[in-house]
């Protein structure tokens, strides 16, 4: 319950930034859509969080929650963690790791043999955003320790986890849910996408690593959309005299800009809105490969969950 929570405030933060993204309304008949257009997204979030536990192939609703464990919730402690120990029908058992700092994600793997032995297979991931959402499975490879002994489990992924490709997904977009071929089309493009975006970012001077999603979004967001975002938090020399500009989706891009910073891969996408596009509908999964990285060091640590009783 404590992860679907967290998709919830999730999906209530994507609604309230998006009214008060709006221009101030006149009056309080413009107030009062808006107020419903929260309540009717937090209710949407509602609904697409209780499907967040299930595998994209429904096998999910087939299996057994066998037991839970936790890191401890104190200060210094490791990771916030949880991992499951799940069975389905077949008798067939394996683990789903939760991240309390990426609830966007989970991590399945098989269930450890004799010697503590485990292989991660997929990663899959929900986020909401303002038209719906994005939900996929990445197949993964990499292997680790899992011990479990009484009430005590230990963790440790060694070496790297290699994501493979998005093996299945769906898309929501307002009343329209896009799935099988349509849909994997899609978000492997948007993968790639993300993938070589996340790539420019990671190779830039100073580039922050290991921030909240929230302290991510500020610090990048003034830096792909300056456009978008008050003077303040404008980069310094972003405009200059003489620079052209060109219109893509209502909005005035500031085309030297983009070609003063961005490396030619990019510019075509930023200049047509597209990368706006993935930034709103897909901001936790551009985090999530981003700090990838970071994600696979808390892995490597050596980390032990507590039974819950």
């Amino acid at each position: 319950m404590k992860f679907l929570f967290q998709y919830l405030l999730l999906g209530l933060k994507s609604a309230i930034d998006m009214v008060c993204s709006m221009k101030r309304p006149g009056n309080l008949k413009d107030v009062i859509p808006l107020c419903f257009a929260v309540l009717l997204f937090a209710g949407s979030c509602v609904s697409m969080v209780e499907k967040a536990g299930k595998t994209l192939d429904g096998s999910a609703a087939d299996e057994m929650r066998v037991a839970v464990y936790r890191t401890e919730q104190k200060k210094g402690a490791a990771a916030g963690m949880e991992l499951w120990e799940v069975q389905n029908k077949a008798g067939l058992r394996s683990v789903i790791i939760f991240l309390n700092e990426y609830p966007s994600i989970k991590l399945r793997g098989s269930f450890p043999n004799e010697s503590g032995e485990f292989y991660l297979t997929s990663l899959e991931y929900i986020a909401g955003n303002y038209h719906g959402w994005n939900e996929y499975r990445m197949d993964l490879f990499g292997a680790g320790s899992l011990v479990i002994t009484g009430n005590t489990a230990v963790l440790a992924v060694s070496g790297k986890i290699e994501t493979v490709q998005i093996s299945s997904g769906r898309i929501q977009q307002y009343d329209t849910r896009l799935t099988g071929n349509e849909a994997l089309a899609r978000l492997r493009d948007r993968q790639e996408r993300i993938s070589a975006l996340t790539e420019w970012m990671k190779q830039l001077e100073n580039a922050p690593k290991g921030l909240a999603q929230d302290a991510f979004e500020s610090y990048w967001k003034p830096v792909f959309f300056p456009e978008l975002v008050s003077k303040k938090k404008q980069p310094t020399g972003w405009k200059q005299e003489g620079d052209q500009w060109i219109w893509a989706d209502s909005i005035r891009w500031n085309k030297s800009y983009t070609e003063r910073v961005f490396p030619q891969l990019l510019r075509e996408i930023r200049n047509t809105g597209t990368i706006l596009r993935d930034w709103e509908e897909a901001l936790p999964w551009i985090y999530i490969d981003y700090e990838w990285e970071t994600i696979l060091g808390l892995l490597a640590q050596e980390i032990t969950l507590q039974k819950k009783k």
